[in-house]
């Protein structure tokens, strides 16, 4: 398995090759490319997920090649400049890797009755893999930091081109966020490099920064710099105004994959890079990262009670429960931060559910107004069962998936920020009356007639659903699976900063 990370990100960028080659009107060999170019990378995941090394926090299946290297002068000094073709995951970047490489199937699945410029639509989506599979496994922050910005082409013309009624503003709203973001936080790494004294090797950074003077000096500074970049993608309140503009113009899948994997790299990165190579600012911002993320938990669910869209609906209860991933890592206990994880794991399975029953109704119906539905259980059995178990795991109900994530984070935060934790804990019960509200006005009452025709869940819809419903289920039950896999090089990251 020497060379398991560059198959599983770059075999999609392959398929999309092989499918801007195809000749026009294979729409059909098309999809089964696609498919067959994200199942390979989804094999390879549950190969990993199977020959992880539990007990040791060290970078496994590591892949490290020489790629750009030369010497430049820089007044004085000469300043090697050295980029590294430089993979390898632990136990904070599997489950994200598994995560992607599974969603990224369901969304092939989902987009199958796709018919507009169909070689260009799933051309880019396994670019978007790609980027997004790099962005888990890269180990160099110049590797890290061209995955990161690959994703962002694909993603502005998915919302661009496939999207909704204002799709170019939704578009051109989240590349300028985003980019904004990178800018800065290319910034902060082309001063780390210089303060390296040349080198992008994030292992070496986390050894040596910690203990170079100025670089403790620039601490602050630079890690601000670098969260500012992954609060826009998180995103965390005030940066969050693009998020519900673009799921709401997204297509059902490009959803999927927003909430489910690209709102985690924020946090995932803050964690890969922030915490390591800066403890001392980490311990320095802990309480205001708390304090974020108890204002993302609230106010992200009182909109959500404010909505009517379905899909905005959705889109702020993602906001609120990136709240609580915040707050689990502002702790920095292991409890807490394992917590963190496991809802940023379990958070992409269950937003993904949401969005993908969403855009069920949407197909049929072509609208997404809460109050015009009513009484669809009576015509759509399947579909209100499937929608049922979506929501009370969204909810955080116990023997469902979202309650562990959510209850390690309270555990793990009450004894350092009592405060903010009593607070948070009323975005439990914000979420149950919003999720309970939004189910009782779309499935409980009388059946609106206008609806009277309307198709219960397609054998293909479920089992794009399925395989999340069963996850949500089992780690719901037996958690031990995804908590043996984090834990051991969490508390690592965790005795390292404190």
């Amino acid at each position: 398995m020497g060379h398991t990370l560059s198959l599983m990100t770059f075999v999609p960028l392959i398929g999309a090759l092989v499918i801007l080659l195809l000749p026009k009107g294979r729409d059909e060999v098309v999809r089964w490319v696609a498919l067959i170019a994200t199942a390979i990378p989804l094999v390879l995941a549950v190969g990993i997920w199977n020959g992880f090394d539990r007990t040791t926090s060290g970078i496994q299946f590591a892949e490290h090649a020489s790629w750009i290297s030369f010497t430049a002068e820089l007044g004085s000094r000469n300043l090697p400049l050295n980029i590294e073709y430089f993979m390898g995951i632990d136990g904070l970047s599997a489950p994200m890797v598994l995560l992607t490489a599974l969603l990224s199937v369901i969304c092939i699945v989902a987009s199958w009755k796709i018919e507009k410029w169909v070689k260009a639509y799933f051309a880019l989506f396994l670019l978007l893999e790609t980027g997004m599979m790099g962005v888990f496994c890269a180990l160099d922050f110049f590797l890290f930091y061209v995955f990161w910005e690959v994703m962002l082409l694909p993603m502005y013309f998915l919302i661009g081109i496939w999207g909704g009624p204002r799709k170019e503003y939704a578009a051109i709203k989240f590349f300028l966020y985003t980019l904004v973001g990178s800018v800065v936080m290319l910034l902060a790494g082309l001063t780390m490099y210089y303060l390296m004294d040349g080198s992008f090797d994030l292992i070496q950074m986390a050894a040596i920064l910690p203990q170079n003077p100025e670089a403790v000096a620039l601490g602050k500074v630079l890690f601000l710099a670098l969260f500012l970049g992954f609060a826009i993608k998180i995103p965390l309140f005030p940066f969050h105004t693009w998020l519900p503009d673009a799921h709401v113009e997204a297509p059902t899948a490009v959803s999927v994959i927003l909430a489910g994997v690209l709102l985690k790299m924020g946090t995932y990165g803050i964690l890969r890079l922030c915490y390591p190579i800066f403890p001392e600012a980490t311990r320095w911002f802990a309480p205001a990262l708390a304090v974020l993320g108890v204002i993302n938990i609230v106010y992200g669910a009182m909109c959500a009670m404010a909505q009517k869209d379905f899909k905005k609906l959705v889109a702020y209860s993602s906001i609120s429960h990136m709240g609580y991933v915040c707050l689990g890592m502002a702790a920095l206990t292991p409890q807490a931060i394992s917590g963190a994880v496991m809802q940023m794991f379990n958070h992409g399975t269950i937003t993904a559910m949401l969005f993908l029953l969403v855009g069920v109704v949407y197909d049929r119906v072509h609208h997404r107004d809460i109050e015009r539905f009513g009484g669809l259980r009576l015509q759509t059995p399947i579909y209100a069962g499937v929608m049922m178990v979506a929501f009370f795991a969204a909810l955080g109900l116990p023997s469902l998936s979202g309650f562990w994530g959510e209850a390690f984070v309270f555990m793990g935060a009450l004894p350092v920020f009592p405060t903010a934790t009593m607070i948070a804990l009323l975005g439990i019960v914000l979420g149950a009356a919003y999720l309970l509200w939004t189910y009782e006005r779309v499935f409980l009452g009388p059946l609106n007639e206008a609806y009277s025709d309307l198709t219960d869940m397609s054998p293909r819809e479920i089992l794009a659903i399925a395989p999340l419903m069963v996850i949500v289920v089992f780690l719901g039950v037996y958690p031990q699976p995804l908590l043996e896999l984090i834990d051991t090089t969490l508390v690592h990251l965790v005795h390292g900063i404190v």
